[in-house]
């Protein structure tokens, strides 16, 4: 697989792993990096049902590389191109048709916190931490913060978060919705990383059409009015039933084979 200084991948069986590995810099963006994950959610093998996206170090990501923005001193319409490389790579990511799991630790910062919005399922460290801190900084959101996270927390939590620049910490970011499990190893949680791995392979043992359906189909129906999201949702699902396994898991079902969805118990 590739061996790339910037992104590590390997395949744990239909499980992609894909890995930020700039750990010297608390694996903040530049441009190779953004094309190495454009790179790879544009050619992910077709055997790939699910893909963990992690970080080597303490840091899942502190967001744009500012010494490179700094040094290249970009004019408005060259960095306008860096974000829309950004948002070609975070897309691919978000609309690909193969879920992803991010797994999160330490700092999840500016950009960091842009890519991590663009997963499907965000497991956190209970040390993660979440900022906005362009404020701070004299510049703006770039990576698509202000589509995808101000959607899940809401465009005035994320105005406050960028006026103020202030850290929101594991737990009130699971209570805000930034991460949908923390895990707290001195509670005798799963690490975040084996969790990360368990959702993905239990994701990928899903019918791949109905994942596919799931990541593609309702962040962009959320966009639709309600008559036309109702409309969709029934073209959708009238495409699933098309699915080759459709009748055989219903089937387990009816047989009593299939697993029931029970209170405390993971289904």
């Amino acid at each position: 697989m590739n061996t790339s200084p910037i992104l590590l991948t390997s395949e744990q069986d239909h499980v992609g792993i894909v890995t930020l590995n700039l750990a010297h810099k608390r694996n903040a963006l530049n441009e190779e990096a953004i094309a190495a994950i454009d790179h790879y959610f544009s050619h992910i093998p077709s055997h790939i049902r699910a893909i963990v996206l992690k970080a080597e170090g303490d840091h899942f990501c502190a967001g744009l590389d500012l010494k490179e923005h700094h040094d290249k001193e970009r004019s408005g319409v060259e960095f306008m191109r860096v974000c829309q490389g950004w948002h070609r790579a975070f897309d691919k990511i978000q609309h690909g048709g193969i879920p992803v799991v991010a797994c999160l630790q330490g700092a999840v910062v500016g950009g960091g916190l842009e890519l991590a919005s663009a997963a499907h399922v965000r497991v956190a460290d209970s040390g993660t931490f979440f900022a906005l801190p362009e404020g701070t900084r004299g510049i703006f959101t770039g990576g698509g913060a202000t589509v995808r996270t101000a959607r899940i927390i809401s465009a005035p939590r994320m105005v406050e978060m960028m006026l103020t620049g202030r850290v929101v910490q594991a737990q009130e970011g699971l209570q805000l919705g930034l991460a949908h499990y923390v895990c707290d190893t001195a509670k005798g949680d799963t690490p975040a990383p084996e969790l990360a791995l368990s959702l993905a392979h239990k994701i990928a043992s899903n019918a791949a059409l109905s994942n596919y359906a799931i990541v593609t189909a309702i962040s962009r129906i959320a966009d639709m009015s309600a008559t036309d999201g109702l409309y969709t949702e029934g073209l959708v699902m009238a495409m699933i039933q098309q699915g080759h396994d459709v009748q055989q898991r219903l089937g387990e079902f009816v047989q009593k084979k299939a697993h029931k969805v029970m209170p405390g118990q993971a289904s």
